[in-house]
């Protein structure tokens, strides 16, 4: 009898399934959740991408542009319990932009268009401070959404135009103040300090990062000077790749 009960119980533990017998967490419902969650720690991303800044002006003598460029950097991610996390770091941004202003010929007697070809090679630093929310999909694969303000710093945006004027045209566009000749605007027309506020999410797997985002320029970027009602903000998106290590 006792032979016969001790086979009776190994065969139940033979046809239990190894799961239930080597993993005693999978019925629990808070294991998931444990893996899941952050801890406190810090890590560390190196970023390459593709940038495109819009300056939007009004009333300035100068002309809206695009301009499109690279975007390299380092961000420092603080994590933080439930999925949250803080991000800063320092971004370099080189962008260059072309575009024609026309202007409508100063001699009556003539139809001539009158015009200034601007290109501009445009130099940022860039301070991020955002919040992330994290999303785990499946395995390692995340989806995270993100937002909050970034200073960007502007060290040099070099204007290397070149007119396409009658002299009564750059006559009267020297007295009233607009510049005819490669200068840095930076120098006395614009503001560096360039306050934003972004938005953007992305995929993350493993230790790889594909985010996309767009920054609103807050804070009107142009001096006073020359002409009346100066006004430029620059806004801006990109789409850049990311890799902690």
């Amino acid at each position: 009898m006792i032979c016969a009960v001790g086979v009776s119980a190994y065969a139940d533990d033979v046809r239990k399934p190894a799961m239930q017998i080597e993993d005693n967490t999978f019925f629990d419902p808070t294991a998931k959740q444990r893996e899941e969650s952050y801890k406190f720690g810090v890590e560390y991303r190196l970023e390459v991408g593709y940038a495109q800044h819009q300056q939007r002006t009004r009333n300035l003598s100068y002309p809206d542009m695009f301009l499109h460029g690279v975007r390299v950097g380092a961000t420092f991610d603080f994590l933080l319990p439930y999925h949250f996390s803080l991000q800063t770091g320092l971004l370099y941004t080189l962008t260059y932009g072309k575009n024609e202003q026309h202007w409508r010929s100063m001699n009556p007697q003539t139809t001539q268009t009158e015009y200034i070809t601007h290109r501009v090679l445009e130099h940022n630093l860039t301070i991020p401070v955002r919040a992330y929310y994290t999303i785990t999909l499946w395995k390692q694969l995340r989806m995270f959404f993100y937002t909050g303000p970034q200073l960007h710093i502007g060290l040099a945006e070099y204007d290397y135009l070149q007119t396409h004027l009658s002299t009564a045209a750059q006559t009267w566009l020297e007295t009233n103040g607009v510049p005819t000749s490669p200068y840095d605007r930076f120098a006395d027309e614009l503001i560096r300090a360039n306050i934003q506020w972004g938005l953007g999410g992305g995929l993350e797997w493993d230790r790889y990062r594909l985010q996309a985002g767009y920054d609103f320029g807050l804070n009107n970027l142009a001096r006073p000077r020359g002409l009346d009602n100066r006004h430029m903000v620059e806004w801006g998106w990109f789409i850049s790749f990311c890799y902690r290590f």
